[in-house]
């Protein structure tokens, strides 16, 4: 089988290692639909006399590329033991491991001696979140930043490491394709792996697979294929996004784009969108108002409950909308009562303002959400005190920001408070009802995926900040009563 081109050990690896076992190396096994084009990309483009497959779990893509290179160096580099064991065993099988090597330390740490001939970097860097970085490996991504003339977010995932170890590693005359995760394209966190591709990697062509495609069978998440050749000044960068991976054959096509324009963009992904005519005098929403996501519980189970709860006194009993789907359902874009919402129990700092009565209620309920454990749960240990949800005032406007669809904006006339599965939009200054409305309305009508991240499946994330940069009337315009362009 795996002579054949099969991976029959690294299926045996994902039975053995659990999805949350394999979560936290971030090991994520890159399918032979994306394999064997970026191999065969990376076999043709140039000669490498050494390729270096960083977090290579099974070695499919050293396995695919050693064939069409029979004398180059192969370079395994994963850090987790058992992966490695069936590594060398798909190297040893396929006769490469006279001219192999399977290094067992972190990527990051690795150091390869100068060759005359490149070198070259091919595979799919592993994907964990900043949670589970450990703070030490975070200050060196800053540090090793820094030597490039570089700014480094603590908020950037693993791939984004192997990216800047890549970049330090390599030398002019190197080159390569990694798979990844698209959010780098487009977040905040993302903005050094932007950097390095239009910078000291030398980026080729991103290639960007289709949000609704599942590259990865065992991961919900978006790919984009990249490709770099190092120290190579390109004149031009090729960017363009494919239905499928059969689409990738040949890295070709897309529109070019010069390293100063991709630079200038915030969002790679948008690169491509259709551009959309701003009537003239519009501005951001962020000029004028700011965008705020809800109160976070730590744990809707403890805190979110029917209105009129008899555990509790009404007086902490806040209706609120608690899911995206009580704003999708109001076709009038006007939230006008409270009857239909669940209620956040939102209990002040200071117990002792209650009354007696009340104040007994609320310990009952305390010393049930103790044994519940919703006093050490995340959210819980890092607010004081731990059971005061603190809730924000009522949002003006509240706008849903994940979904197959368009944000739905309301005008909030229940003043009902909200959690973070929706928005809250707050003017700076006072807008008159006609205003807010008709703020209400454009939102509405103007309302599209464009601005929006896009991940897996589809779904569209719109953060504050990109909120923010909708563009709609000035406050004037929306207090006149005039009709907008359309």
């Amino acid at each position: 089988m795996i002579r054949a081109g099969e991976d029959p050990l690294g299926a045996s690896f994902a039975r053995l290692r659990s999805t949350a076992q394999r979560r936290k190396l971030g090991a994520t096994y890159t399918p032979a639909a994306l394999v064997g084009p970026m191999s065969e990309w990376l076999a043709h483009f140039k000669r490498a006399a050494r390729v270096v497959d960083p977090g290579a779990g099974s070695a499919r893509f050293l396995c695919a590329v050693g064939r069409y290179l029979p004398d180059a160096q192969l370079m395994a580099v994963e850090i987790d033991p058992l992966a490695a064991l069936t590594a060398r065993a798909n190297l040893t099988v396929l006769g490469f491991d006279g001219r192999s090597v399977v290094d067992t330390s972190d990527y990051r740490a690795l150091r390869l001696p100068s060759i005359p001939s490149p070198t070259a970097f091919v595979g799919n860097p592993p994907y964990l979140r900043h949670h589970d970085i450990a703070p030490g490996w975070k200050s060196w991504l800053r540090e090793r930043s820094a030597d490039l003339g570089l700014k480094a977010s603590a908020l950037a995932g693993l791939h984004v490491h192997f990216l800047l170890a890549t970049a330090h590693l390599a030398e002019t005359g190197d080159f390569g394709v990694f798979v990844t995760s698209s959010e780098w394209l487009d977040v905040g966190y993302g903005q050094l792996a932007r950097e390095l591709f239009a910078g000291p990697l030398g980026g080729l062509s991103i290639h960007i697979l289709d949000a609704r495609t599942q590259a990865f069978a065992d991961a919900a998440t978006t790919a984009t294929v990249m490709a770099f050749d190092v120290g190579e000044r390109q004149q031009r960068v090729r960017v363009r996004k494919i239905r499928d991976t059969e689409d990738l054959r040949g890295l070709a096509g897309g529109e070019s784009f010069s390293p100063g324009e991709l630079r200038a963009q915030r969002r790679w992904s948008a690169l491509l969108e259709p551009r959309v005519s701003i009537p003239s005098g519009f501005v951001a929403l962020g000029d004028f108002c700011r965008v705020h996501r809800g109160a976070v519980t730590g744990a809707n189970a403890t805190w979110v409950t029917k209105q009129g709860d008899p555990r509790l006194p009404s007086s902490v009993l806040v209706p609120a909308v608690t899911k995206a789907s009580e704003l999708f359902g109001l076709e009038s874009g006007v939230l006008a009562g409270c009857g239909d919402l669940r209620a956040v129990i939102d209990l002040p700092e200071d117990l002792d303002i209650l009354d007696a009565d009340a104040r007994a209620l609320v310990e009952r309920f305390l010393r049930a959400a103790r044994r519940a454990g919703a006093a050490s749960g995340y959210i819980a240990r890092h607010r004081k005190p731990w059971w005061s949800v603190k809730l924000r005032s009522p949002a003006p406007l509240l706008a849903t920001y994940m979904a197959r669809r368009p944000p739905a904006f309301v005008r909030n006339l229940a003043a009902a408070r909200n959690l973070n599965t929706v928005h809250g939009i707050y003017p700076m200054e006072s807008l008159s009802e006609e205003a807010l409305c008709s703020l209400t309305r454009v939102l509405r009508d103007r309302a599209t995926l464009s601005g929006g991240r896009t991940y897996a499946g589809g779904l569209t994330k719109f953060e504050p900040s990109e909120m923010e940069r909708i563009m709609v009337p000035p406050p004037i315009w929306l207090e006149s009563g005039e009709a907008w362009p359309s």
